[in-house]
């Protein structure tokens, strides 16, 4: 899935909303916890331990994954990707976020693939309803955070 976002601020502020997922609960409901995860021999950047959340009517599920940085060019792109550490194969999930300036604006495009088979359409549904509630947390966490 890609999604992307106009907000009204320079780069590296919105850059700093996406680079750490420590900061993704205060604006993104399917993430209610990210947490500060150990380092691990080979990992490429910070971990966190991420819990994922999700409703659809009656049905609701939750995941803990953990999530590793593995590229960080401020105030451009960052990308996150799941590192496990006990030994078993997992499904791929990969957030790559994109931020550029382009005019008074800055835009955010980011990038989610789930290598799993879980879900399929009912996952996608969910992820796409987030992303349009997120779009708007995440203009007014801007706005809170750093008034214009």
């Amino acid at each position: 899935m890609t999604a992307s976002l106009e907000a009204p601020c320079p780069p590296r502020r919105l850059f700093a909303a996406v680079e750490d997922l420590g900061r993704y609960p205060a604006w993104l409901s399917i993430v209610p916890k990210a947490d500060p995860a150990p380092a691990a021999p080979g990992d490429a950047g910070p971990a966190w331990s991420v819990e994922l959340r999700g409703r659809i009517g009656p049905l609701a599920r939750s995941k803990r994954l953990r999530m590793v940085r593995t590229v960080h060019e401020a105030p451009g792109r960052v990308r996150f990707e799941r590192r496990e550490l006990d030994g078993r194969r997992h499904a791929a999930w990969v957030l790559e976020a994109r931020v550029a300036a382009d005019g008074a604006v800055s835009r955010l495009e980011m990038d989610l693939h789930y290598g799993g088979s879980f879900g399929g359409s009912v996952l996608e549904r969910l992820l796409s309803e987030e992303i349009d509630q997120g779009r708007s947390r995440l203009l007014a966490h801007l706005a809170a955070v750093d008034p214009a």
